[in-house]
């Protein structure tokens, strides 16, 4: 792929490897440099990661990164960690208590709408030139204070025992890592995120997404697939407009 021919690729990111891997992937693949993506998934994560191969491709990811996104989440209740997901060191257990269905319906349907969210102590935002995560990892919290952010929609998919499946669809800048923890405090009882699929992105869909796990192939295989399924630019930009 040569630089005059730029694209965009939904890639179905796996649990396991990170956003900058899939990037790495993407760029030896195509023997190209300018590679990125329109949004981080934890390497806990999975779904859709939307890939800008190209310099053409990488001027519209400020573009891509304002439609809304789609999350399915799994939550476990009365557990409480430091870094608001599975990868952190337990701070607080509770227990559910007599906790009912029409008390988390509720819940989350209080979470609709415009509201201000405090981010993650371990996230990318930048402070002083580094990543929160830098200070956090050696025990300094920075408060960044609260973003205003949008949640179009939330509901419950399924409740069992401490574990709360829910789906989200929400606008740029939301941390559904925060917005767990959140949860839970209103609930009373804690909570972190235990896994995370990114279904949606703006008018992408992970269904049409080429799986992570094909990157890994050889390197003309690889190519080969993304080239199969590129996004040409002109044609998403006219997308956006519509």
């Amino acid at each position: 792929m040569q630089q005059s021919l730029p694209g965009i690729f939904l890639i179905d990111k796996p649990v396991g490897p990170t956003s900058f891997k899939m990037v790495h992937l993407v760029k030896r693949a195509l023997q190209i440099k300018k590679v990125g993506h329109t949004g981080t998934l934890d390497p806990f994560a999975s779904g859709l990661l939307v890939i800008c191969a190209g310099r053409e491709a990488t001027k519209i990811i400020p573009q891509l990164m304002e439609g809304e996104k789609e999350y399915a989440a799994t939550l476990k209740l009365g557990v409480e960690t430091d870094t608001q997901d599975l990868t952190g060191t337990v701070i607080r257990e509770n227990g559910l208590g007599s906790l009912c269905l029409a008390e988390i319906n509720d819940c989350l349907r209080s979470f609709v709408g415009e509201q201000l969210q405090n981010p993650p102590h371990f996230s990318a935002l930048k402070y002083n030139g580094k990543p929160l995560y830098y200070y956090a990892r050696k025990g300094i919290k920075v408060e960044k204070g609260p973003r205003r952010i949008f949640i179009r929609e939330i509901e419950m998919l399924a409740w069992e025992n401490d574990l709360l499946q829910i789906r989200v669809v929400c606008g740029k800048g939301t941390y559904i890592r925060a917005l767990a923890a959140d949860i839970g405090h209103k609930l009373g009882c804690g909570a972190h995120l235990v896994a995370l699929r990114r279904v949606r992105n703006g008018r992408f869909a992970v269904q049409n997404a080429l799986p992570g796990e094909a990157l890994a192939y050889d390197r003309q295989a690889a190519c080969d697939l993304l080239l199969e399924r590129m996004l040409p630019v002109e044609d998403v930009i006219a997308g956006c407009k519509k």
